[in-house]
């Protein structure tokens, strides 16, 4: 890598390439902390060769492999005691040419080192002067413009020269990025084989009568098309520092593969329209780099700056995008105009360079925001399958408003295409790493406040960790299977297991908010001293609820879906919050209960050891009626209603006497406390048929 870019410097190529230029500070950089490590390593391997070699020295000058007459035990062991001698200078020896070869490898890599120093003093000076002629006239006037400049062999040498040097810089990171595009594929093959599955399962009979016939028309059974789509769109994303090549090869290859995928789905016109950009983005990729002072290449150029702004017109008057905001997409065609605007002028006055960026990243974003829209397509059409599945099966996604959550996906997916539109008119501006740079400077700067020190970055990741901690903790009960609580009929009780996990998102957030903060814990101290004024003071109504809170979650007065009365409330419990809890009423509203009062007001649960409940009724009937067929009615028509509790017969009093009337109270057990009202409608509406059928006179 080194000696290319060092080729590249020799015999001029390239210099006057920003984009290359660029490419070569990458390389050079990768190349440098490589270096270093090896260098490290190499270090710390020359000082334990070095320690080794000082221990065998001091092995072999010990007294005790001396061997002398004079010791008789020693020379006992004479043999053994030379032995071990000869191997200690056997051990020398190969330590000694151990450490020359680490020291003429560390040699090697300070004189590499010292080479990429100079190359990237070299590479500076050349991005100096390469910003220095852009921001002045490279070539002459448009009007002033030889017709033609060299000949054909001239040209095609151009051409080779520049692909040959764009194939080395796309070489170099395609080796040493292989890591990123593993990842990449791993996700691309999570995605074709869940939405595979999903297909499979659609297949089946059961499914298959619920969701009938799937048509997509971006999304296919096996959706190798759709998955490529998606893996080119946002591999800018997981590479922010790719060259421009890279990601204009990127583009090539997406079009290629939507022109196959939606040959189908678009229409004749469509088709021209998409072939058009296809064939105006091809050209610019092989003409870009020999595009030079020649006045038939520069008017090329400006051909096809004037039809992209023709195009963008159109587009801004005719075309929607239904899978983006309208302002999103103006925004894009308005982008197009512009830059190829700007194209124009620069090249009219010389400025070759820029105007043969401005042009490609006005393609380009183009392109891009097509792409991305084909992706968005792909995904809510997958993520429409899943819901549709998971109804069928009564999985996640069944408990969760399908209209939402393709509302919210949507936005997510338009700001998510919003930033990869961005990172790729960026990376093809090459202005990646100032733009980073700007950014983690602003993010990274150290700030102080009083004798507080702190960096917006921080400040950052803290509100980022509390807004997605209170997003959590709220849709908790999604992931438990808490469904919606109404009076329809049926009972389903559900355990605080929800607010116990609200709490530890809670806490676990806020400790990641404070350490992320990179607030001093004396500093912290602080803070929590002056909430424990501030909860002296005014804040104990809300650490009382907070607190009752807590032990309802441990104490378990009551569930969700239980039916409570407190004061002159009274409703089906809905959720069980940290601060408060919800109600629903008969009538529909919902009531939200400060936990405090739940706590230590008179709490009346209906609903805790089972939804029965005794039901009174009375009645009024004529004086001279038989009590006994009254009561045999009463009997046969409490019994034939399937509300009531079978093993707990009612209970038939005479509640009150009057000349002509007496009063008949019935006390009766029903099995649901919510259907009381509906219960006590059909038992008197029987009662009164079967009333009149014995000719038995209601009062």
């Amino acid at each position: 890598s080194i000696s290319s870019v060092k080729k590249d410097f020799d015999t001029g190529k390239g210099n006057l390439e920003t984009r290359s230029l660029l490419s070569y500070k990458l390389i050079l950089k990768d190349v440098l902390t490589e270096t270093n490590a090896i260098s490290a390593r190499l270090m710390k391997y020359n000082n334990e060769l070095q320690q080794m070699t000082q221990q065998i020295v001091d092995l072999s000058s010990d007294s005790l492999l001396t061997v002398s007459n004079e010791n008789e035990q020693k020379l006992l062991y004479a043999a053994q005691l030379n032995q071990i001698k000869n191997k200690l200078q056997q051990a020398g020896k190969n330590t000694g040419k151990s450490l020359e070869a680490v020291s003429t490898l560390l040699a090697k890599a300070s004189a590499i080192t010292i080479t990429i120093n100079d190359l990237q003093a070299t590479l500076d000076e050349q991005l100096l002067k390469s910003g220095q002629l852009v921001a002045n006239r490279e070539v002459s006037y448009l009007w002033s413009a030889p017709l033609q400049s060299g000949n054909f062999n001239d040209f095609q040498t151009r051409l080779s020269d520049s692909f040959d040097g764009q194939r080395e810089i796309l070489q170099y990171f395609i080796n040493s990025t292989w890591d990123v595009r593993v990842l990449v594929l791993l996700l691309m093959a999570g995605f074709y084989f869940w939405v595979h599955r999903n297909f499979k399962s659609a297949q089946r009979l059961s499914i298959k009568r619920k969701i009938g016939e799937l048509k997509f028309e971006y999304l296919r059974p096996n959706p190798i098309m759709a998955t490529l789509i998606v893996m080119l769109c946002i591999t800018p994303f997981f590479e922010p520092d790719a060259p421009s090549i890279y990601v204009e090869l990127l583009q090539l290859l997406m079009l290629i593969i939507m022109s196959i995928h939606l040959r189908n789905v678009l229409t004749k016109q469509a088709l021209r329209f998409w072939l058009m950009i296809l064939g105006s983005y091809c050209l610019m990729i092989v003409f870009a780099s020999v595009i030079n002072e020649s006045l038939l290449l520069r008017l090329f150029l400006l051909f096809i700056n004037i039809a992209f702004i023709y195009l963008g017109i159109q587009l801004y008057r005719k075309i929607k995008v239904p899978q983006f905001p309208k302002r999103f997409f103006k925004m894009v065609v308005i982008v197009l105009v512009l830059f190829h605007a700007l194209a124009i002028i620069f090249n009219v006055f010389g400025r070759i360079s820029l105007s043969k960026s401005f042009t490609m990243a006005g393609i380009i974003s183009l392109t891009q925001v097509i792409g991305l829209a084909v992706f968005v397509q792909i995904f809510l059409d997958a993520m429409e399958l899943q819901i549709k599945i998971s109804s069928c099966k009564k999985g996640l996604f069944s408990r969760i408003n399908p209209q939402k959550l393709k509302a919210k996906l949507k936005k997510l997916l338009t700001f998510l295409s919003f930033f990869l539109w961005i990172t790729v008119i960026a990376i093809n501006l090459s202005i990646t790493a100032g733009l980073g740079k700007v950014v983690s400077d602003i993010l990274t700067k150290e700030r102080i406040f009083g004798s507080i020190h702190f960096s917006l970055g921080n400040v950052l990741f803290f509100v980022a960790i509390l807004y997605l901690s209170n997003k959590l903790q709220k849709h908790v009960p999604i992931l438990f299977g808490e469904e919606k609580v109404s009076f329809d009929g049926a009972s389903s009780h559900k355990g605080s297991k929800v607010a116990l996990f609200r709490l530890i998102i809670i806490v676990i957030g806020l400790l990641l908010a404070f350490t992320a903060s990179g607030l001093p814990m004396d500093k912290l101290t602080v803070v929590l001293g002056a909430l424990g004024v501030g909860i002296g003071l005014g804040m104990q109504n809300i650490v009382n609820n907070f607190v009752s809170g807590i032990i309802l979650i441990f104490e378990k007065p009551f569930r969700i879906g239980d039916y409570v009365e407190l004061a002159d409330k009274k409703g089906k419990v809905q959720d069980i919050g940290i601060r408060s809890s919800k109600l629903l009423t008969p009538q529909g509203s919902e009531v939200i209960i400060p936990n405090g009062d739940l706590l230590s007001g008179r709490l009346v649960n209906w609903t805790l050891s089972n939804d029965y409940l005794k039901s009174e009724l009375l009645i009024k009937v004529s004086a001279g009626s038989d009590i006994e067929t009254v009561q045999q009615v009463i009997n046969d028509v409490i019994k034939s209603s399937a509300n009531t509790v079978s093993n707990l017969s009612p209970e038939i009093l005479i509640n009150n006497i009057a000349a002509d009337s007496m009063e008949i109270k019935i006390l009766v057990w029903i099995n649901n406390v919510y259907i009381e009202a509906a219960f006590k409608s059909e038992v008197l509406l029987k009662l009164m048929k079967s009333f009149q059928s014995k000719e038995i006179k209601v009062m």
